[in-house]
């Protein structure tokens, strides 16, 4: 099957525009392939990630991981934790993991995988390398106004509204 397609925008980029703040990781870096230990077909692990300099009246963090190459209209999300406290602001390797224990009240949602927790990268072998933009995002809400059954995409249109700032880190993954 050929998969040649238009390369869909930085999903980020579409919506209104938020200041940004540091993110950063051991394991990941924009533009670059990620490590199979991130992939699906590898460790399935979630990539160690922390961040500083957002705002001060940030009350607590959404983090999630968003494919938007994936051959759909809507992309592919691979990953939401939902709820983080502004006192954490780091999450070590594999935090994604569908068992990991978070304190009341941090959740991670169904991936459209269908599973909980972190869904590693999985493009189709022979498309062209994808792009996941991992997101941490700060908002003024301790909680958004959703629960564990929610979509991720339910959680990101609620997170727009509370969002002071983003921070992005955007590597790539490739099936060869």
């Amino acid at each position: 099957m050929d998969l040649t397609r238009p390369i869909p925008p930085d999903p980020y980029s579409l919506l209104p525009p938020v200041p940004s703040f540091t993110l950063t990781s051991l394991d990941v870096a924009s533009d670059t392939q990620m490590a199979s230990a991130f992939a699906l077909a590898g460790d399935n692990f979630s990539p160690q990630l922390a961040w500083r300099g957002f705002p001060a009246q940030t009350k607590s963090f959404l983090v999630n991981c968003f494919d938007p190459d994936a051959p759909t209209p809507a992309g592919f999300w691979h990953w939401s934790l939902v709820n983080l406290p502004a006192s954490i602001t780091e999450l070590a390797q594999n935090a994604g993991a569908p068992d990991a224990a978070f304190p009341d009240p941090v959740f991670q949602l169904r991936n459209d995988g269908g599973g909980v927790g972190y869904m590693g990268a999985a493009p189709p072998k022979g498309d062209r390398p994808h792009r996941y933009h991992f997101a941490v995002h700060a908002l003024d809400v301790e909680t958004l106004p959703i629960g564990p059954a929610a979509s991720a995409t339910v959680a990101a249109f609620n997170a727009l509204f509370h969002t002071l700032a983003r921070a992005v880190i955007a590597p790539t993954y490739q099936t060869r």
